[in-house]
């Protein structure tokens, strides 16, 4: 009997465990084979959910700066239309009172200079 188990052993395929000895045609154990071909299987599920999650987003992305693209265009409009107006009337007002400054020194001086005649004529 003995003899008869060592046959049946003999016949079996024996799996190798190193991976470079592995040729298609080697028999090999086909429960293995479907817990290998279920685990790629897996694997290939799972790296797609994770590829697909990333591009999501990077579409949520893309998607929020065209956003904030159209916002910030929308309020250069705004600004352009109403508050220019307003601007252009800081710039004016700015212009005059550099302009009222100049008369003021202007006026200063010739003040003192009046001032100083006004002394020379009381000395006299």
């Amino acid at each position: 009997m003995a003899t008869n188990t060592e046959d049946n052993q003999s016949e079996r395929p024996t799996l190798s465990t190193s991976t470079s000895s592995f040729e298609a045609l080697d028999p090999h154990d086909p429960n293995l084979s479907r817990l290998a071909t279920t685990m790629f299987n897996k694997t290939a599920d799972y790296l797609y959910g994770e590829l697909t999650a990333t591009l999501e987003d990077y579409r949520l992305l893309e998607n929020m700066n065209n956003a904030t693209i159209t916002k910030y265009s929308d309020m250069k409009h705004i600004a352009n239309g109403t508050l220019q107006p307003y601007l252009d009337q800081i710039d004016q007002i700015e212009d005059s009172v550099i302009k009222l400054e100049q008369a003021a020194y202007k006026l200063d001086a010739y003040s003192k200079r009046l001032e100083a005649k006004f002394k020379n004529l009381e000395k006299r």
